[in-house]
Parts: structure tokens; C-alpha cells; sequence
């Protein structure tokens, strides 16, 4: 695997177009690779500059360009079943991570989650919560496994299987998730 140091920044009204071609381009991959499923949906460059208006969506940047995009915020997402995970004091949602998919396994996304629980931690959070797609080739599970997030349970949401993982951030939680 060949490193690539990015940084991450919150996203700015300048990048929606770069963010709707990247999650366009990761959609388009997908699709390519493992069939039509709930991957398979394009963005616009307006629906980008809505998630924009939040201080929740930011980018990775390689030379200038918008390599990997990802929202982390603390309000909890539809797909996210609070009944598999630890209660904590403030959870932060990690979601819509995307990494250009011909920069993919060049450790963007493994940079991106350590960049990820440096903000979560300045935030004061106690845990970040997300939710992969639950499929055997396409879905994320195993780099999140390997990146030290651990596995709280599956279900589905709108006919989509779901993995449920977690990370805690140095702070004990107050009760165990079911399992």
C-alpha cells in the first residue's frame, strides 16, 4: 500500500462541484464493480451545497484536490438504530465517506478516520457511531474492522443490510450495546 498524506478541512461552497463528481464517480464504481444497489445514486452540485451549509461536512485534500469527502456531525442519521450502541454522552455520525476510486488503498481513508477521531476528540466526543452497507464485496466492514472500529450488530433499513460500528474516544461508556 502506498501512503498519501491528505488533509482534512471542513468543506467550503467552492468544493460542492468537486464533492457531487467525486460521490458521482464512487457511485458510478460501485456499479460498475457490484451491480446496481444502494450505493448506486447520484448527487448534484445543489444537494452538495446544502450538506455544505453544515459544519459537519468536510474534504481531504491531495495537491489541492478534493480526494475523499465525509460528514461527521452529532445529529443521529435515519439509518442509525441507537438500540445497537453504547449509550454515550455526545456520539458523533460518521457518514457519506467517499475516496476517489482511483486513489482508493493508498491510505486516504485510514488518514481521513485518524483525522476523523482528532476532530471528534476536539468536539469533546465520546464515541463515533456509522453505519456500511452489509454486502461481500462491495460494502466497507472489513476497513473499518481494520482501522480498529468494532463490529455492535446488523440490520437493515429499507430493505438495505446494515453493519453497525463504533470507536470509542478514551472515555468509558455507560452501558453495553446489545448484541
Amino acid at each position: 500500500m502506498v501512503f498519501m498524506h491528505v488533509k482534512l478541512q471542513s468543506a467550503t461552497i467552492e468544493d460542492a462541484e468537486s464533492i457531487a463528481a467525486l460521490r458521482n464517480a464512487v457511485s458510478d464504481d460501485l456499479t460498475f464493480k457490484h451491480g446496481r444497489g444502494p450505493w448506486t445514486a447520484h448527487s448534484t452540485t445543489a444537494s452538495v451545497l446544502l450538506d455544505v451549509r453544515e459544519p459537519s461536512l468536510f474534504v481531504a485534500l491531495h495537491r489541492g484536490e478534493v480526494v475523499a469527502s465525509l460528514k461527521l456531525s452529532d445529529k443521529k442519521p435515519w439509518a442509525i438504530d441507537l438500540g445497537y450502541f453504547p449509550k454515550v454522552a455526545l456520539p458523533l455520525y460518521l457518514t457519506e465517506m467517499v475516496v476517489a476510486p482511483d486513489l482508493q488503498r493508498q491510505g486516504i481513508g485510514r488518514e481521513c478516520l485518524n483525522q476523523v477521531a482528532v476532530v471528534a476528540r476536539r468536539k469533546k466526543a465520546d464515541a463515533i457511531f456509522l453505519d456500511a452497507f452489509d454486502h461481500s464485496t462491495a460494502g466497507t466492514g472489513p476497513f473499518y474492522k481494520k482501522c480498529g472500529y468494532r463490529e455492535t450488530g446488523r440490520a437493515a433499513y429499507r430493505g438495505n443490510p446494515l453493519v453497525y460500528y463504533e470507536i470509542f474516544l478514551g472515555k468509558s461508556h455507560l452501558s453495553k450495546s446489545k448484541r
